[in-house]
């Protein structure tokens, strides 16, 4: 649908494609997802969830770079000036490749899952269940606050550092790379069948060779992106003083994250820039470790728990409209104060885990030794 969109210039056909694209991405979400987490125990739940999510996060990263060279340089006009035409090509490659990876996954042969129990769940009976509503809330304020912070960083480059966005699309990539890096390492620490040496050596591996990738996709110099060093050793520390517990890990991330976007709301320059850019790194483990906290213990209910989590995505959609109307009145800078709030109530989320679901935490912490 991009092709005649951009060869008649009309918004609303533009408009449609993309919402065809999030209902595609969307069930695509709420299938993988689901079908991961059950794919084992439920303890390791979370370190096969932060997997996959990395993997995801490397997409991201790659797409801004990527689509950014297809359309901005090689199908641009000839003089070098941007049009809705040089979306097309770049968009049937995109669908091409879609096309592949369908029948590739048509031809895999997947294991099928069968409830164990033959009771039919009537009504809405998960909701008796006060952490899955608040999961459910929770997890609506992280896609939001996820999104709205990624969203508006473009933006937020050119009025801060008036970078144009063939340069600010490698710093958004370093965003999402971030959110690669924290997924690999979340992968490793939460998961308790590794001995702590071992998992400091993984950890470390992993994220030397994360960076390394993204140091290679994106085009910026070691002294450009050497900053993130710091995010790594710092998210290196918030895992281990979490403990490989999931709520403890949530909350710690959660606060980091909050002191980040009060550092890009009150400062300016490189630093205010830094501080933005490091919110991705923290975002890593969120979802997966929301979604394990929101579901867990809901027996029979666990199916129907778990559709209404991963319906709050929808936050994504909504969060950002807010952040922009802020932005519109007083600022991108100062509109980071929305995403503040969502990372408040995942961090209250985190800590009420921690107290109201403190026997599966612990249950997980001694399967670890």
């Amino acid at each position: 649908m991009f092709y005649p969109a951009a060869t008649f210039s009309y918004y609303p056909l533009f408009l449609g494609a993309l919402f065809i694209l999030g209902l595609g991405f969307t069930v695509l979400q709420i299938t993988a997802n689901a079908y991961v987490s059950l794919l084992g125990s439920e303890d390791s739940a979370s370190s096969r969830l932060n997997m996959t999510q990395a993997f995801n996060a490397f997409g991201t990263t790659i797409a801004p770079v990527l689509g950014g060279h297809l359309i901005f340089e090689l199908f641009s006009e000839p003089d070098g000036t941007f049009s809705a035409v040089a979306t097309r090509i770049p968009y049937l490659i995109f669908a091409a490749i879609l096309l592949l990876v369908g029948l590739l996954i048509s031809r895999v042969k997947l294991p099928s899952f069968q409830m164990e129990t033959e009771e039919t769940v009537q009504g809405w009976g998960a909701l008796k269940f006060n952490h899955l509503k608040f999961g459910v809330f929770a997890m609506f304020c992280y896609v939001g606050g996820e999104v709205a912070v990624g969203s508006f960083i473009i933006s937020f480059l050119e009025e801060t550092m008036k970078f144009n966005e063939a340069i600010s699309k490698n710093y958004l990539s370093l965003y999402w790379g971030g959110a690669m890096i924290g997924r690999f390492l979340g992968a490793i620490s939460l998961n308790h069948s590794i001995s702590q040496a071992k998992k400091a050596i993984f950890m470390l591996g992993a994220a030397a060779l994360v960076f390394l990738v993204i140091f290679s996709i994106v085009n910026l110099s070691f002294e450009q992106i050497s900053f993130f060093l710091v995010f790594i050793l710092l998210n290196f520390a918030a895992f281990f003083v979490g403990k490989a517990a999931p709520a403890r890990t949530l909350s710690i991330f959660a606060a980091i994250n909050v002191i980040l976007l009060i550092s890009t709301m009150v400062n300016h320059g490189e630093m205010a820039m830094y501080s933005v850019l490091g919110i991705g790194i923290f975002n890593s483990i969120m979802f997966s470790n929301i979604y394990t906290l929101a579901i867990s213990g809901l027996g029979k209910y666990t199916s129907q728990g778990s559709s209404l989590v991963v319906m709050a995505i929808l936050g994504g959609a909504i969060v950002p409209i807010f952040q922009g109307l802020l932005a519109d009145q007083f600022g991108v800078q100062h509109s980071f104060i929305i995403p503040v709030f969502c990372y408040l109530i995942i961090l209250i989320f985190g800590a009420y885990c921690t107290k109201y679901l403190g026997h599966v935490e612990s249950a997980e912490a001694k399967s670890g030794h």
